[in-house]
């Protein structure tokens, strides 16, 4: 593993460091001890420097490690973050230092590594043109964006997706945001809410012959440049296969997502036969282009975006015959 990896590599894996530390849980709350007040959206720089050196003091790794102070951090904890200057040294004591999780810490790595094509990925169109006006009146004018999202996609025996974990930071681009949309290619579909969340506005609507909406209320209302980690699930109980298209897992932007990352995990008692990363025409077009990806030793793929805007990107697979 070599010192110094690659722009895009640093830059990828700072982003998703910056994510963690943001998202409500033990990561955030290690370096909000260290604040007085606390700022939605900022991570607070100094505040993280005092637990590397907290760390670094209990667990040296070099000559005056164990009398580090946090103000001799300061500079190199922005470099880091900002990813600037994110070396293998540093990024190994952010996962030790916070206590990351395996699968967080082999995320990091990947990014940091550059083993996933990182970079930004446009398009013309999420939907159809026909069905362009129908969802434009059901979204309206867009009132907050999408600076991070990750989905982790399950995939069951059959082939088929049968899970997804979405956790996204939702940005207010207006004031008075407190709900956010939730669309899906059916309405058959169990959705489970979790932090950032408050409760479902309302039944399922149907916008388009393929297109289902619904929105999701947030746990507080968002002013203009608020942010609000958002997490929530969804299963399809019962699916079946019912075409060769249900072996895909496609996520549509409609809008710009500033940062994507996405992970699909399959069942290691049938495993595919080729997995591609692709873009489509459309929520309901074909392939545009697709790229072969290789499955880890976790029999999952994963591919990071550094910017999505107005296309449809995602999986697709194919599964051997059942025996």
């Amino acid at each position: 593993m070599s010192e110094a990896a690659s722009p895009l590599g640093q830059r990828a894996a700072a982003q998703y460091l910056r994510q963690l530390l943001l998202e409500p849980g033990p990561y955030r709350d290690a370096w909000c001890r260290h604040v007085t007040r606390s700022r939605d959206g900022v991570v607070n720089q100094l505040a993280v420097a005092e637990v590397l050196a907290g760390y670094l003091r209990v667990d040296p790794r070099g000559p005056g490690d164990a009398r580090a102070e946090p103000y001799q951090l300061r500079d190199t904890v922005t470099q880091a973050l900002t990813g600037r200057q994110l070396g293998r040294q540093m990024l190994q004591l952010f996962v030790d230092a916070f206590g990351l999780t395996e699968e967080e810490t082999s995320r990091a790595w990947r990014l940091w590594n550059g083993s996933t094509t990182i970079r930004d990925l446009a398009g013309i169109r999420a939907v159809p043109a026909q069905a362009e006006q129908a969802v434009s009146e059901i979204l309206g004018p867009r009132r907050y964006q999408s600076l991070v999202m990750h989905d982790e996609v399950g995939i069951s025996t059959a082939g088929l997706v049968e899970s997804l974990h979405v956790r996204q930071v939702v940005e207010a681009i207006a004031d008075g945001v407190d709900r956010i949309h939730f669309m899906s290619d059916t309405d058959h579909v169990t959705l489970e809410i979790g932090q950032g969340c408050e409760d479902l506005a309302g039944e399922v609507r149907q916008v388009t012959d393929y297109l289902f909406h619904t929105h999701i209320l947030l746990t507080q209302t968002l002013e203009r440049n608020e942010t609000l980690p958002v997490e929530y699930w969804v299963t399809w109980p019962g699916k079946s296969l019912r075409n060769p298209h249900d072996y895909e897992y496609r996520r549509a932007v409609l809008g710009q997502i500033t940062s994507y990352d996405a992970r699909i995990q399959f069942h290691r008692d049938r495993l595919p036969t080729g997995v591609w990363w692709a873009t489509w025409d459309g929520t309901d077009g074909e392939v545009l282009d697709r790229q072969e990806v290789r499955l880890d030793s976790q029999h999952s793929a994963h591919r990071y975006l550094k910017s999505v805007q107005k296309t449809v990107a995602g999986f697709c697979w194919a599964m051997p015959p059942a025996s």
